[in-house]
């Protein structure tokens, strides 16, 4: 389950999120957003917070079907980096 399928969430929070994954900035993520949201893999709804607007997104139904596909998909990947790394290659 994905962490925007858990509960909605903003730029600032999604960074702070990630900083034990990967460090990521806010010019990295905001594009990355606005792509999701282009492709409808997600929503974004504005509120207000200490008086000031903060946009939240949560995850579709495109989103969810996304990361399914990219979990298929990785699996592949790591099939084919075990093979490259000499799993399945004769010496």
């Amino acid at each position: 389950m994905s962490e925007l399928e858990r509960k909605e969430s903003y730029g600032y929070a999604i960074i702070q999120d990630l900083k034990p994954l990967i460090e990521i900035s806010e010019s990295t993520l905001y594009p990355i957003l606005k792509r999701l949201l282009t492709k409808k893999a997600i929503v974004s709804k504005s509120r207000i917070h200490n008086n000031r607007v903060r946009k939240y997104y949560q995850i579709t139904e495109i989103g969810k079907e996304e990361i399914a596909g990219f979990v298929d998909d990785w699996g592949q990947v790591e099939k084919i980096f075990e093979f490259i790394k000499g799993a399945g290659i004769d010496g």
